[in-house]
């Protein structure tokens, strides 16, 4: 790592309608540094990086960047003009296009008379592609793709601009462990060719991993900036959130012995040609036990959550809910068995955005029958209490959803789909982009669920928190189940030999 500052930013404010986002923010980066930038949601750490990527103007302060002082982004080609590159959070991607006008959207190869040059188009897109470990075709839209690869082809949309410094927001979300592990030889690459690097993430184990400094916001005011070896995981986390948490949690209680079969599920099988297929999956979840799924991405999960909440349809199979055959063609179906279903992806398939907290959390509740004595009262009531459990930082519930951060937009989706009482919750990825404290209130939330006498399965691609919340882990691998173990006995390495193996 070379000394010199690529990045400084003195004194950075911006305010939008009712909120003092940055508070006089400073943040330095050095030319070929990884520097961690944490903090709770809504700390201020994406509407920073948005300043920085051309997104939005500060208020006040002063950027200088490469050199050059006063430096003002008018928009985000201009930033990128400058050599500054932002992989979202939340996609920005077009999904009718191909991966490879994704990735060089506006900025296509020409040849003669100004028309893309396709093999060159297609070229440059595989040679990023396989610099970040994705295996899917140019030419393939990114609609049909994974959570997963459309987050991988950000990441190469990122380094196609060849940047002086580029910002990861949450870039690991929706990754398994052998991607991350991908996208950290890259990173380290770039790190020794002089690229400097602001890196996002509410991961722990990757910022003392990966970064070589750490700045901390709070309430969008700094913290500090600190040499991550001279700190530890607990103190970091003091200073995100201003209180000690639990950073291991596990599910301490025991589910009853003697509890009932509340989901069980035979014979699931997808019809030939879709990929992944499901194939003779069968298990069975009791009430009060909490049952993780893992696998590496594309094994099937999700789409077996989607095909539990009648958003998937199967070619053959049997449900039974507390022992009686239930047929589910449609959500609406699910949700009148008792089944409430959180998605991974909160934009596409959790959230109404333009509506209020209250409108979203009450959404699922309005759909089943005898919802018409469900008063407006009741829907502001639960939704303040959700607020206050779930420690939603928002002006109140009758504020868009679109307004709050990414994470705090997680937890509206996990208190909507709370709001329902399920007998049986399914969560698909539950604290992905959450922060160090949100990520153990939701935990206990979902400790407490179980302990109500609900079936809780539980999707993650962070091991972790499978190990931590689970009392079973069955592990996919291609459509099917792969194996099983006791959460007491399974260990990291056991479970990702049954996810590459079988």
């Amino acid at each position: 790592m070379t000394d010199g500052p690529l990045l400084v930013l003195r004194g950075i404010h911006k305010r939008f309608p009712g909120v003092h986002a940055l508070k006089g923010v400073d943040l330095d980066v050095r030319r070929g540094e990884v520097h961690a930038l944490v903090g709770e949601n809504g700390a201020g750490k994406s509407t920073l990086m948005q300043i920085l990527a051309g997104v939005h103007r500060p208020d006040a302060g002063t950027i200088a960047f490469d050199g050059r002082e006063n430096v003002v982004f008018p928009d985000e080609h201009a930033a990128q003009e400058s050599g500054i590159a932002l992989v979202f959070q939340e996609r920005s991607l077009f999904g009718p296009m191909s991966v490879a006008e994704n990735v060089f959207a506006a900025r296509q190869p020409v040849g003669r008379w100004r028309r893309i040059d396709r093999r060159e188009l297609e070229s440059r897109t595989r040679a990023l592609l396989d610099e970040v470990g994705v295996a899917v075709h140019p030419d393939a839209p990114v609609e049909e793709l994974s959570s997963a690869q459309q987050q991988l082809v950000e990441i190469a949309k990122g380094l196609s601009l060849r940047p002086k410094l580029l910002i990861f927001d949450e870039p690991t979300a929706a990754l398994s462990p052998a991607e991350t592990e991908q996208l950290f030889a890259v990173i380290r690459r770039l790190r020794s060719q002089g690229v400097g690097m602001i890196y996002i993430s509410h991961r722990l184990t990757e910022i003392f991993t990966l970064c070589d400094r750490i700045t901390v916001l709070k309430d969008g005011a700094g913290q500090g900036t600190f040499a991550t070896a001279d700190l530890r995981p607990a103190e970091l986390v003091h200073r995100m959130v201003g209180r000690d948490v639990e950073l291991h949690q596990r599910r301490t209680d025991a589910p009853p012995a003697d509890g009932r079969v509340r989901l069980e599920v035979s014979d699931l099988n997808d019809p030939p040609g879709r990929r992944p297929r499901l194939q003779n999956i069968a298990f069975s979840v009791r009430a009060g036990e909490i049952v993780g799924f893992a696998g590496l991405v594309g094994a099937g999960r999700t789409e077996l959550a989607m095909t539990l909440f009648g958003a998937r349809r199967a070619a053959s199979g049997r449900v039974r809910i507390d022992g009686q055959p239930v047929r589910i063609d449609s959500p609406a179906d699910a949700i009148a068995a008792g089944i409430g279903y959180l998605s991974e992806d909160r934009k596409e398939g959790g959230l109404f955005l333009e509506m209020s907290l209250a409108e979203n959390m009450a959404a699922v509740v309005t759909a089943r029958p005898g919802s018409w004595r469900y008063r407006e009262s009741d829907h502001r009531r639960v939704a303040e209490e959700r607020i206050r459990d779930l420690r939603i930082v928002c002006r109140g519930p009758a504020e868009p959803a679109q307004n709050l951060s990414g994470g705090n937009q997680q937890k509206v989706v996990l208190a909507k789909g709370l709001a329902a009482r399920p007998r049986v919750f399914i969560v698909d990825e539950p604290t992905r982009g959450v922060d160090v404290g949100a990520k153990a209130e939701i935990h206990q939330l979902l400790f407490e669920l179980a302990r109500s006498g609900a079936a809780v399965a539980v999707i993650s691609s962070d091991l972790p928190e499978v190990l931590a919340v689970s009392d079973r882990i069955l592990v996919m691998r291609e459509g099917r189940i792969a194996g099983e173990l006791a959460a007491t006995q399974a260990t990291e390495k056991s479970i990702m030999k049954f996810a590459s193996m079988g």
